[in-house]
């Protein structure tokens, strides 16, 4: 069938929304009507070629939408459900089967080869193959093919008009909440440092706050982000441009270093602070996604005396799961990721690209129709 999809053509080019030829589904695969889908950091490092996926290429991994049709193997969701897509895992390898899937043998294959499952292709453009089927979904596209592994069911009360918003729960705001919720699993009335305040950090100042801590500290260089993290439940703010983060930590800990640190950014630079920061026993979360072959300098004795540095991918999460339970919260009024959204038609796609750099938009979401 023939789709419209935003690609990218080069190396660190814009977006060029064009009709391109979308594979019809195979037994094992799900048809995606997209209404949403957020513009995440991973898109980005795709783009600029820090992950090498062969360009031109159909990127978008925070889809939300409704079903069209399901291959006759597919029997957990159904025509016109609504849902979210999320990233791929095989099911099978020894991670996914102890409930780790965001640690899946085949994790990288299945989500960053800009293929089929089984290294096929799905989309084309001018009479030639292209990249897509990125984390298995490609959403920045009228519709997408998924699989019933990275396809999550919304509850019947997310209306259509509200579907896109939940659409960054697929990588982004999961990531950050969970690596709070799931993985640093901090008890009530401990301290945590969160670096970065994008839509990753501010989803885990929510998180934090859910936890019950009773010290967050959001570090960033950007003022209205630091607001908002204010806003959002933090209860410390570091401008990491006029203040030393490390001393501030220590000073607002009366001198013993925070419990938990999270770092979002992926400079060495901020993820040596991340550590430097804690007191003994310490854990700090590295979520930022470096460029490849990224190196960082560590004090050994530092870490000898307890701490733990800890990598975190897709915030330890089964989708499944933990993003309805983040549907739930959002509706209860206590994860209110409305507050750092920015809502973009799909053809304002590059603008959306320009102010999520420049630090404008927290976390753009595009809406197809």
């Amino acid at each position: 069938m023939e789709i419209k999809a935003a690609i990218v053509k080069e190396k660190s080019g814009p977006f060029s929304i064009e009709t391109v030829s979308l594979s019809d589904p195979r037994p094992d695969e799900i048809l995606v009507r997209i209404v949403g889908s957020g513009v995440c950091h991973t898109d980005l490092v795709v783009r600029d070629q820090y992950v090498p996926i062969p360009l031109p290429a159909v990127l978008g991994h925070e889809g939300a939408g409704v079903v069209e049709c399901v291959g006759h193997d597919v029997t957990r969701i159904k025509k016109g459900d609504r849902v979210v897509m999320s990233f791929h895992s095989c099911g099978h390898c020894s991670s996914c089967e102890e409930g780790a899937p965001a640690y899946c043998d085949h994790l990288m294959a299945n989500n960053f080869s800009g293929k089929r499952l089984d290294g096929s292709a799905s989309v084309s453009f001018g009479g030639h193959d292209i990249s897509a089927n990125f984390f298995q979904q490609s959403s920045f596209a009228t519709h997408a093919l998924a699989t019933a592994r990275n396809v999550v069911k919304v509850p019947d009360f997310v209306s259509l008009e509200d579907l896109p918003l939940y659409g960054p729960l697929g990588c982004g705001i999961q990531t950050g909440a969970g690596a709070v919720l799931n993985t640093l699993n901090p008890r009530a009335g401990t301290s945590i440092v969160i670096f970065g305040a994008g839509s990753v950090g501010l989803s885990a100042v929510m998180a934090a706050r859910l936890a019950g801590c009773t010290t967050i500290i959001a570090v960033d260089l950007n003022k209205a982000r630091l607001d908002t993290a204010l806003a959002l439940g933090a209860t410390h703010i570091v401008d990491g441009k006029a203040d030393d983060p490390v001393d501030y930590v220590r000073s607002a800990t009366g001198g013993r270093g925070a419990d938990y640190s999270l770092e979002t950014t992926a400079l060495p630079k901020v993820l040596r602070q991340a550590v430097e920061c804690l007191h003994a026993r310490g854990v700090c979360g590295s979520i930022g996604l470096p460029p490849a072959g990224t190196e960082v300098t560590l004090d050994m004795l530092s870490i000898l005396f307890g701490r733990t540095l800890r990598g975190i991918i897709e915030g330890d999460s089964v989708p499944g799961i933990f993003i309805n339970r983040l549907i739930e919260l959002h509706r209860q009024g206590r994860f209110p990721i409305d507050k750092i959204i920015t809502h973009y038609r799909f053809d304002e796609i590059n603008k959306a690209v320009a102010e999520t750099e420049r630090g404008t938009a927290i976390k753009a979401v595009l809406h197809m129709d």
